[in-house]
């Protein structure tokens, strides 16, 4: 019988013999995809960087524009590789140009992540705890919102948890068989490519989490070999290592577009690279300040559980925290070792981090957020073999839902323009209003005008509605003046004075001849003066 059928026989069985079981998970997952996919296209959101990277795609499909860098970070002059646009480029030829189909795809991912999830809590510790993991990411408002959102940010709550399964396995290994290359040796080293190829990955996502996976994974490393690091000789043989050379070649690899355009681009990135932490010192000593405002910015994990309930959040990961302390022998070997490295070694390095002129935001932190909810839910899962900790399990779960489900329901069901953001649904009907409007008009001139100044998502929805609707004609819209203006304009209630400058200057230009309104999005046809 090969290795195979023995895998699938074994999986069979374990779903015969814990049927109810799996029926649940089954419909926690299947419930999750659903809250993540219904009314896609009515509630995308499709802002400057969804069209900055969908007009990257579209010249790349059809205008033979090849890339090799990713999206712009948050730092000035750093981009990303470019393993997010070759990720979502195919869901947005099968979908003819449409930004619905790869947000579902990455929605379907989460939903895989939430799988892997269930597994590590299985492994690390029990059924229980992987349940209550795939629950909890399957239903915070926060990681919901996070998977829906079509973005780059969005993959590495996979990619973290691949990762997270693959370190893991390499513990348990160990610890089974106290060897220095435990188990099958081509079984191992596919975990350390694993290992190598989603950190490198990571970093071409949310280079702001995956950038602390690198000491993280260099201590990890340590730790698993620190009873061979004292002979110096196993330190040069492991250096030599057909595991260690394939790794870090893997890791490497994952850098070559990057590096290709630095080169072809008079060594931008690298020097940008070095004036970030070289010149202006971006990890340095923190003061009272810096101290302050970070722990604050850790609240970003726990808080995924109760949206803005900071007491409920602190009660109820003081009851887990303690359960690690009073619990510790119930617990695997080196669980608790192997959660600190992950998530303290990041923790200090965000302390220590002051570029980007110290700002920092919640997103940052999603390489760490489905970790940090797995190690709470196996908190959660042995709090819950004493009897007061089964009480509290159930409090906790119900106040979970309780204040979780009308967010999701309210987001989901939200119509009226004051009940939600601007949308992708009402974004079409503007874009089809002008289309629908112009019709044996002649050419047409669009200006709009978006809060972040820069119309990128509205220059990708008329690229590809009057594509799809004339072809390259692009139903007569031209660069050059011609008399026929349309304007679109979304409101803008932080800075309402933008948006009147704005409005006053088109005066100047053009008359109103008609007006139309699609929730917070004004859309007028003008005739130049």
């Amino acid at each position: 019988m090969s290795y195979f059928n023995v895998i699938s026989k074994s999986v069979l069985q374990e779903i015969k013999y814990h049927l109810p079981f799996y029926l649940l998970l089954t419909a926690i997952l299947s419930l999750a995809l659903f809250i993540r996919v219904y009314r896609a296209e009515d509630l995308l959101g499709f802002y400057y960087d969804q069209g900055r990277d969908a007009l990257v795609i579209w010249r790349f499909w059809y205008n033979r524009d090849f890339f090799l860098i990713g999206p712009v970070t948050g730092l000035m002059g750093i981009y990303l590789g470019p393993f997010y646009y070759l990720l979502i480029a195919p869901l947005y030829l099968i979908g003819g140009g449409s930004p619905v189909y790869p947000a579902v795809f990455l929605s379907f991912l989460s939903v895989i992540a939430l799988f892997i999830l269930y597994l590590l809590g299985q492994e690390m510790h029990s059924k229980a705890g992987g349940l209550i993991a795939a629950t909890i990411g399957g239903f915070s408002f926060y990681i919901f919102t996070h998977s829906r959102w079509l973005s780059n940010p969005n993959p590495i709550l996979l990619t973290s948890v691949i990762l997270l399964y693959a370190m893991w396995k390499i513990v348990a290994n160990r610890d089974a068989s106290k060897r220095i290359v435990p188990g099958p040796e081509n079984l191992q080293l596919g975990r350390w490519l694993i290992v190598a190829l989603t950190v490198g990955l990571s970093l071409q996502l949310e280079a702001a989490s995956a950038v602390f996976y690198i000491p993280s994974v260099l201590v990890f490393v340590i730790w698993i070999y620190w009873s061979d690091f004292k002979y110096k000789r196993y330190l040069q043989n492991l250096l030599r290592s057909k595991t260690f050379i394939l790794a870090l070649s893997t890791f490497f690899i994952t850098f070559i577009p990057q590096i290709v355009f630095n080169f072809l681009h008079e060594n931008i990135l690298f020097e940008n690279l070095y004036k970030l932490f070289i010149d202006e010192r971006a990890f340095r000593g923190f003061g009272k300040f810096v101290f302050e405002e970070r722990l604050k910015f850790f609240f970003a994990l726990p808080n995924k559980f109760f949206i803005g309930q900071s007491l409920k959040t602190l009660v109820f990961t003081s009851f887990v925290l303690s359960t690690f302390i009073v619990r510790r022998k119930y617990l695997k070997v080196g669980m608790l070792k192997f959660f600190s490295i992950f998530l303290i070694i990041p923790m200090l390095g965000y302390l220590l981090f002051q570029g980007n002129f110290g700002n920092i935001y919640d997103y940052y932190l999603s390489g760490y957020f489905l970790p940090f909810i797995l190690l709470f839910s196996i908190g959660l899962a042995e709090l819950a073999h004493t009897k007061v900790g089964r009480f509290v399990v159930l409090i906790f779960l119900y106040q979970f839902i309780k204040l979780n489900a009308p967010y999701i329901g309210r987001y989901l069901s939200a119509d009226e323009p004051h009940e939600r953001p601007i949308v992708l649904e009402d974004q079409l009907k503007g874009v089809g209003w002008v289309f629908g409007d112009v019709k044996d008009r002649g050419n047409f001139n669009v200006d709009v005008y978006v809060p972040p100044v820069i119309p990128y998502s509205y220059d990708y929805l008329f690229l590809w509605q009057g594509s799809k609707k004339c072809g390259r004609d692009l139903c007569g819209q031209v660069d050059e003046k011609v008399p026929l203006l349309y304007t679109l304009y979304e409101e803008d209630p932080p800075h309402p004075e933008r948006l009147q400058a704005w409005l006053e200057r088109q005066k100047g230009i053009a008359m109103v001849e008609k007006e139309e309104k699609f929730g917070q999005i004004t859309v007028q046809r003008r005739k130049r003066l």
